[in-house]
């Protein structure tokens, strides 16, 4: 039966100097990590935002056209009541429809942002790491 040696008795062959630049050197490198983790979880939702806004400005641009031919048919159809009124109307519709896709586009573009998952998983398993618990991360 072998008996546990205490720490106080257990000693590494490395300079304390050393094993803290070790400890140093692995948590600049743990930080950039996480930064760079950053940046492209931030550049991949900034994409996402700009595509959803970007469709929320064409069903903007398209919701525009659709008072305009709404308003054009209204007049010829109150001046004329001929075929040209149906015709705006058509073009009108179309406009709407379009705007309808857009809205909805647009909409489940900006409801998939999430944010920063991975950032935000990765930093709550510092602690963890830093007190040499890395198993603690794996469940």
């Amino acid at each position: 039966m072998s008996h546990p040696v205490p720490p106080s008795q257990t000693t590494d062959p490395r300079p304390l100097g050393e094993l803290i630049g070790e400890i140093t050197e692995d948590l600049s490198t743990l930080v950039r990590q996480e930064i760079e983790l950053a940046k492209a979880e931030a550049k991949e939702s900034a994409a996402k935002a700009g595509k959803g806004a970007g469709m929320f400005g064409g069903a903007g641009f398209a919701g525009h056209f659709v008072l305009l031919f709404l308003s054009i048919s209204l007049w010829w159809g109150l001046g004329h009541a001929t075929g040209l009124a149906w015709s705006a109307l058509i073009v009108a519709v179309i406009w709407a429809i379009i705007a309808v896709v857009l809205v909805m586009l647009g909409r489940k573009e900006f409801q998939s942002i999430r944010g920063l998952p991975r950032t935000a998983e990765t930093v709550q398993k510092i602690p963890n790491a830093v007190k040499g618990h890395e198993e603690e991360n794996r469940r």
